[in-house]
């Protein structure tokens, strides 16, 4: 998506430095660059990237989207943590 790496340009981050993601309250995320999904109930999905990863916590979690590196997580996150 163009939008994150002109964020990342805008920041001086390297472009393709993780797992990035988007959380909309109530809704669910949208994360790119990711390369494999480690876990997943609908408590917990672990997603990895090339350089680290994340743990998404929440409640009625499920995948919208999944392919060419890019997750739709469904349903009400609580919490995104770098891992």
């Amino acid at each position: 998506m163009k939008f994150f790496a002109e964020i990342l340009k805008a920041l001086g981050a390297e472009a393709g430095a993780g797992v990035q993601y988007t959380v909309i309250e109530g809704r669910g995320g949208y994360f790119q660059n990711v390369k494999r999904l480690e876990t997943f109930t609908t408590s917990i999905i672990v997603l990895r990237g090339a350089k680290g990863g994340v743990r998404i916590e929440g409640k009625e979690l499920s995948l919208g989207k999944y392919g060419g590196g890019d997750v739709a997580v469904k349903g009400e996150i609580f919490r995104v943590e770098r891992i």
